[in-house]
């Protein structure tokens, strides 16, 4: 594809006559530009330069021995850290997109597009503002602490760190598909028409996308006719250096120094993990030179990514990061995160059943039921693609059913793997009258007092990918956002470099199904939690004390 040029500002169009004297309304508060310094710590802990933002953290935690008897020995543990962002110009971001031609994907570039000229559109009802409204980081706020009044104070969580506007993203990517991205958009189907209709100019400038990479094998045969834009030949170790030739080129083309690759293309198998495959760095690199079975698309665009030295986030469900690649990211330090975005119906069972748990009370089945119509639907029509949907899906309760072990015997009392666990069924059906409107029922069974029984249903009507579009952005600015700090450990005073988090950007998990982690952790798909988390580690970097709701202020004399 066509690199994009720089953003332009204002409403100005390169063909207005076709667009047809577009609608112009007031800048939505979500998409609104605030001055970087909205938000300044004065504080022993926060030094602010030309440069950097460094600040002092003190991480509190706890050491608990387990003794005989159900007694507990806890020691608290308190290890100093600093913590140094670097508060480059942040005039542009830059984003490729495999599968930009996709539903996620056009849907994306458009509503971009869309923010970027402030083109409103008509509904059945109603002029339409464009927004970011579903973006963690665009619409949603942070309290800050309390006013000389004593009521809370909140602020744009996107005001706390200097980050990438939205707006300034400079897109591109790839695809199977060749269809130009104005006529993708119409395929995909999933934006208002009259939006379309604006849209559409800015659409064609991008013109076709690269041509991506394409092996039958990994992804359903329904899929087979929309792969006419395809890197040539079976040779994988091709395939990585046109794609790895991909990102330098856009990369120089913008003049940047920056991208973040993101898969947003089809659910894939799951591949088999395989001794001597890709089970190590040296393994997964000797297997593209031999153009091995069991390496997928995504994998191959993730190792390029590696060896670009770029960030690469995995959107879908599949087992891209084989051990291989997390091995291969830890040599190069470079960023990966993933798997699956977290949109609808998993979001919302990760907090009700952790409502459960935490109540009291016992969850003895989850179905989950789900019919979609749109291209991701077909596709996981096919068994094994689907398979890899049921993992990340399947997975969302176990650590909150792991951490009550008075509702659920632990593995040493029962024989099995991860101990009690409530019965988790997950059905998704391809319906193609619903289009991109998914339907996601959910049944919780659960025990309550004396044996007795409660049951909670739901029904949640979603648009697909317009939940999923404010994902891809939060997972791309904050990636971005994490290349720039580094830390360090301060321990009786040495003068220790800084240096870069752990590839594994696991600080990503509120936002994916199935929350890539340091190999040997616990995975956390506690919702609250993961916003907890990220919330305490953008506050450390401005030298902030984590979330308190204890407001001890408000229980005292």
């Amino acid at each position: 594809m066509a690199p994009n040029t720089t953003p332009s500002s204002g409403n100005a169009s390169p063909t207005a006559s076709v667009l047809d004297a577009p609608l112009v309304s007031p800048v939505h508060p979500t998409a609104a530009r605030r001055p970087a310094d909205a938000i300044t710590v004065q504080g022993e802990n926060t030094l602010y330069t030309d440069e950097h933002i460094t600040s002092k953290f003190y991480n509190r935690g706890a050491d608990v021995v387990v003794q005989d008897g159900n007694r507990y020995l806890i020691k608290p543990a308190v290890t100093p850290f600093e913590f140094r962002l670097s508060a480059r110009s942040l005039r542009l971001g830059i984003l490729m997109l495999v599968g930009i031609g996709g539903n996620n994907g056009t849907t994306l570039v458009a509503t971009i597009l869309a923010n970027r000229h402030n083109i409103a559109w008509h509904t059945k009802s109603t002029i339409q503002r464009p927004n970011y409204i579903g973006s963690l980081l665009r619409a949603s706020t942070i309290r800050l602490g309390l006013d000389a009044t004593g009521k809370d104070i909140y602020a744009p969580l996107s005001d706390l760190l200097p980050m990438v506007h939205p707006n300034d993203l400079v897109l591109g990517g790839w695809d199977i598909s060749g269809v130009p991205l104005d006529a993708a958009m119409k395929r995909a189907a999933v934006l208002e028409w009259d939006l379309q209709r604006q849209v559409a100019p800015y659409m064609k400038e991008f013109g076709t996308p690269l041509p991506s990479i394409y092996y039958p094998d990994y992804i359903a045969a329904n899929q087979e006719e929309r792969a006419d834009n395809v890197i040539p030949g079976n040779d994988k170790s091709f395939h990585l250096e046109q794609i790895r030739k991909d990102i330098r080129n856009f990369k120089a083309t913008n003049n940047l120094d920056q991208v973040i690759v993101f898969w947003t293309a089809n659910t894939e198998r799951y591949s088999e993990i395989i001794p001597g495959v890709n089970d190590t760095a040296g393994a997964i690199l000797s297997s593209i030179r031999n153009s091995h079975e069991e390496v997928a698309p995504s994998t191959v665009f993730a190792v390029a990514s590696i060896l670009e030295g770029v960030p690469f986030i995995n959107g879908a469900p599949q087992n891209t990061f084989v051990p291989g690649v997390i091995e291969l990211a830890e040599q190069h330090k470079s960023f990966i995160g993933g798997d699956d975005l977290k949109s609808g119906q998993t979001k919302l069972k990760s907090v009700l059943a952790e409502f459960l748990v935490n109540a009291g009370i016992k969850p003895l089945s989850i179905a989950s039921y789900n019919h979609l119509g749109n291209n991701d639907g077909q596709n996981l029509s096919s068994q094994r693609q689907f398979r890899s949907k049921e993992i990340s899906k399947s997975s969302v309760v176990d650590d909150m059913v792991a951490a009550n072990h008075l509702l659920y015997k632990t593995k040493a009392e029962v024989e099995a793997e991860q101990g009690e666990h409530p019965d988790h069924i997950v059905v998704i059906k391809y319906v193609p009258a619903v289009g991109d409107s998914k339907r996601a029922i959910d049944e919780y069974y659960s025990e309550i007092m004396g044996g007795g029984r409660s049951t909670i249903n739901i029904f949640n009507e979603c648009e697909d990918s317009l939940l999923a579009t404010p994902l891809i952005l939060d997972l791309t600015i904050l990636a971005e956002l994490l290349t720039r700090i580094q830390y360090r450990q301060l321990v009786n005073d040495a003068d220790v470099e800084f240096k870069p988090l752990y590839p594994v950007l696991s600080l990503l998990s509120y936002m994916l199904k199935a929350p890539l982690v340091k190999p040997g952790t616990d995975v956390v798909n506690s919702l609250s939690r993961q916003r907890n988390a990220l919330e305490t580690f953008l506050k450390a970097c401005i030298g902030l004390e984590g979330s308190s709701d204890l407001l001890l202020e408000t229980r005292i004399w």
